[in-house]
């Protein structure tokens, strides 16, 4: 099958003159753990600023206030932890709550790695029709499972760095990996049936028959957070209606467009992730 090349960014609905919050989407960022707050704190205000109605950030019980003291415009559910502060297999029941309440999720931004964490993925991955996207810790903990694509049963997006797609690929293919990250990309939606942003310079969105090529972004983007406040814009923008495809491609169009507005701002050399998410605003104005 031929591939389709997107070049078209899609667009959010304009806004209801008598909308109200539940309109926008309720998301939950499932984040953090000890010493790990600010990327739980960065995906929920990137949600936020990318017009979602309602943002819960889920995160371990000691590092709630932290996450919550950042951010006073989302809320926060306490989960249950380990001996080190990351989320444990006993705050299962709470997350499959979020689930049942939520229009989408995100899992991984500075979760850590452990079995614990991968028997919830786990039971996540399990949920018939979840919208879940997948960062960070959450990709590492799920390229050590085994065969976790064939008992998949919610709707991924998946958001490697070339590293994680490293490792996501060593557990699924007996093959070497490509050298063309397109190709990658491709092969990695079309054996496990996600989207996949596989980001970097020219980061490439896929479900496996449409690819889309992004060209917004600049070096300065390469710090720690921008890829946190990328996973807060996706699952903002899938909360909000948009197919899991559409809110991957939107989502990283808009957030290399801030990084662009951001860096002409400060330049990219001093610009952090926070820059990225006080750009947001004005990236969403020019795509409109």
């Amino acid at each position: 099958m031929k591939l389709q090349a997107i070049n078209q960014i899609p667009k959010l609905k304009p806004r209801a003159v008598d909308a109200h919050k539940g309109d926008f989407g309720k998301v939950c960022i499932i984040a953090g753990s000890t010493g790990m707050s600010g990327a739980a704190a960065l995906a929920g205000r990137a949600a936020l600023r990318s017009g979602s109605g309602l943002v819960r950030v889920a995160t371990p019980k000691s590092v709630l206030p932290i996450v919550a003291s950042i951010e006073p415009s989302f809320t926060t559910i306490a989960l249950a932890e380990d001996s080190v502060g990351r989320i444990s297999a006993k705050a299962v029941n709470t997350i499959l709550n979020a689930v049942s309440e939520n229009d989408a999720l995100a899992f991984g931004p500075g979760i850590g790695v452990s079995g614990e964490l991968q028997s919830v993925l786990e039971t996540l991955l399990e949920q018939e029709g979840l919208r879940l996207i997948i960062d960070a810790d959450g990709l590492n903990n799920l390229a050590r499972m085994k065969d976790w694509s064939a008992r998949l049963k919610a709707k991924l997006i998946l958001t490697p760095h070339p590293g994680e797609m490293k490792r996501l690929w060593s557990g699924l293919f007996r093959e070497q990996l490509p050298t063309d990250r397109q190709q990658q990309a491709v092969q990695l939606a079309k054996q496990t049936k996600t989207v996949v942003a596989l980001k970097g310079a020219g980061t490439v969105v896929t479900n496996g028959q449409k690819v889309y090529v992004n060209k917004t972004g600049n070096a300065g983007m390469a710090t720690a957070g921008s890829g946190d406040v990328l996973t807060g814009a996706i699952v903002s923008l899938m909360g909000q209606g948009l197919s899991n495809f559409d809110a991957a491609v939107l989502g990283v169009y808009i957030h290399g467009l801030a990084g662009d507005i951001a860096a002409e701002r400060i330049g990219q050399v001093s610009l952090m992730a926070t820059d990225i998410i006080d750009a947001l605003p004005a990236a969403f104005s020019k795509s409109l």
